[in-house]
């Protein structure tokens, strides 16, 4: 046996796990973690600005490729504390990420020590294990059950708080004979598929939702297999969106009371029955459930058993890996195939095709100030199929899943539950060190960009190019659109006169200068016949300088984004698409 601090084999275990992307800030009560970091040499780690934008930027890693855990690295007390948020943002989405906190010495937990906080207690509600750990002997086996806990059953975080004596102590550890532990996952069974596939089969406009499942278990290959197989359409959620491309034949678009296409809305109410495969049921995505679920029968695959029947109780329930299940799924399918037992839905699944071509929102304004169709549809034709969007929430984020196309999964990055202002620039962070040498493009909305702006140094800094576009019209504009119902408009304009920067036009905060001063490169955009050149600047300055590149559009003030309360019942606020050229960035060409 080897001896050597528990930090040593704790770093050492990291390593052997492939854990090797680390975010976060050095302080007093970790930096004995940090040297053993420093000594071993495997972990590339980020400096952050901000614990919390650490934690988003572990988070956007993480969801930038199958297989990935990012690691958030803090010392004791308000760092411990600053992680909550990227925690809630995990475990919401079930994302893996592992926060590691410094702590006060054992002896000093229960004196009222300098930034001793019960960090354990405060995070457990928010992870899968969140452990002090006490003892030095127990560190290697704390972190070898945080990793089989973060890949087993519904994916989420960890938090390990380090005693900082503890991680001084000397230990006994062989990392040679060191293996990861086993990962525990449900599959569905052949008798399990088989109803399933009868379920469906006896249907006449059946859908499969594809949720965020498929994503976290690299399913979406089979996902696709097996829609082509049976011939039936996909509705993704926005944690699923990029399992099956926007412009395969059977894509139908998505569904949902905010983040979602008309014609997808429009499919889902003619559908008779919904299989719904590592999804959530998430209520943007529902709507009111007299809506949603009559005249369907409904059939819930998810990893975790206490999900079925969460929100309203399916006809039929299967815990089992999407992945698992989508296996033996196509294997039934497959013999049925075989022997010609498989009908045909090749009826349904135009009338789908039909809806998605006549069911469109304009998107082509003229309009000064630009309004925010114009931008989505300017940022279609600017960036490519391989592009990677990351965003969280506003009505930029309803308005970018509503009018974007995304071809792929792992291509459209959304903390889709929690939704926590400013984690889109962090998160892009993330993702950029998750792909390197790829496109990625992040959106929000003037108030998002401004919560946590100082992380864009951290871009600077790291040489993280990507582009961030910012749709400013200086509103909070959802929360502003909410306040409808009220009859008000009470403290969600962020306008004033920039006393320094009288070029904003009262629009407030110069986002150019903030970002140029942070290192990176900006651009300011205020007529839409320019967005197209300016998203090219953006792609050149970015290859160029290699830091983020900031697009500023100024937006109308005021603009209300099509949403409602059921699928039925959508307001839709701006005009239609009539003609083809209203919609010029549509995935298919609109029928006149």
């Amino acid at each position: 046996m080897t001896r050597m601090r528990a930090v040593d084999a704790a770093v050492a275990i990291l390593v052997k796990e492939g854990a090797t992307e680390a975010f976060g800030l050095p302080g007093a009560a970790i930096n004995p973690f940090y040297s053993a970091m420093r000594a071993n040499g495997g972990i590339r780690h980020t400096l952050a600005r901000h614990v919390e934008g650490a934690s988003h930027m572990a988070d956007g890693y993480t969801r930038a490729a199958d297989g990935n855990i990012g690691v958030c690295i803090g010392t004791s007390g308000p760092a411990g504390t600053d992680m909550i948020t990227g925690l809630y943002a995990a475990i919401a989405d079930s994302v893996p990420i592992l926060c590691i906190t410094g702590q006060a010495p054992v002896a000093k937990l229960h004196k009222e020590d300098f930034q001793a906080v019960d960090i354990e207690a405060i995070a457990k509600p928010l992870t899968k294990m969140a452990m002090t750990v006490l003892e030095p002997a127990q560190v290697p086996g704390a972190f070898q059950k945080a990793f089989q806990l973060m890949r087993s059953g519904r994916p989420g975080p960890v938090l390990i708080d380090l005693p900082f004596d503890v991680q001084l102590a000397e230990i006994e550890f062989d990392i040679e004979t060191y293996e990861p532990l086993p990962v525990v996952t449900p599959a569905a069974t052949r008798a399990q598929a088989g109803k399933v596939l009868d379920m469906l089969t006896a249907a006449e406009h059946p859908l499969i939702v594809a949720g965020g499942g498929v994503i976290n278990a690299g399913a979406s290959r089979q996902l696709v297999e097996l829609a082509e197989l049976l011939g039936v359409p996909v509705v993704p959620t926005l944690m699923g969106w990029g399992a099956i491309a926007d412009d395969h034949p059977l894509a139908a678009g998505m569904v949902g009371i905010q983040t979602s296409q008309r014609y997808g809305n429009a499919s889902f109410l003619e559908s008779d029955f919904v299989l719904g495969i590592g999804n959530r049921w998430a209520n943007r995505h529902t709507g009111g459930l007299d809506a949603y679920t009559k005249g369907r029968t409904f059939v819930h695959v998810d990893i975790e058993p206490t999900q079925i029947g969460r929100v309203f109780a399916p006809d039929y329930g299967v815990v089992s890996d999407a992945g698992a299940f989508l296996d033996v799924m196509l294997e039934v399918a497959r013999e049925r195939a075989v022997s010609g037992k498989l009908p045909s839905y090749l009826g349904w699944a135009e009338d789908c095709r039909v809806r998605k071509a006549s069911l469109q929102r304009k998107t082509n304004f003229e309009d000064v100030p630009i309004k925010p169709q114009r931008v989505y549809q300017e940022m279609v034709q600017a960036f490519g199929r391989d592009t990677t969007y990351v965003t969280t929430i506003g009505l930029s984020q309803i308005a970018g899943a509503q009018l974007l196309h995304v071809y792929g999964p792992r291509k459209w990055i959304n903390a889709g539950q929690a939704g926590p202002l400013g984690w889109t620039g962090p998160a892009a962070l993330g993702v950029v060190r998750g792909k390197p040498g790829e496109s990625v493009v992040a959106l929000s909305g003037d108030y998002d960009f401004q919560f946590m702006v100082e992380e864009l140094a951290v871009g600077a800094q790291h040489n993280l190019g990507y582009i961030h576009v910012v749709v400013n019209n200086s509103y909070l504009g959802l929360i502003r659109q909410s306040q409808r119902p009220f009859e008000m408009d009470y403290h969600v304009s962020l306008a004033f006169e920039n006393i320094n920067s009288p070029e904003t036009n009262g629009y407030g905060v110069d986002h150019v200068k903030v970002a140029e001063g942070l290192g990176c490169k900006a651009i300011r955009i205020e007529r839409p016949e320019d967005l197209a050149t300016g998203f090219a600047e953006a792609e050149r300055l970015k290859q160029e300088f290699q830091v983020p590149v900031v697009v500023e559009v100024i937006l109308e003030r005021v603009t209300n984004i099509a949403m409602g309360a059921d699928l039925d019942s959508m307001t839709e606020f701006e005009d239609l698409a009539e003609k083809g050229e209203d919609a010029p960035a549509a995935v298919y060409a609109l029928l006149d």
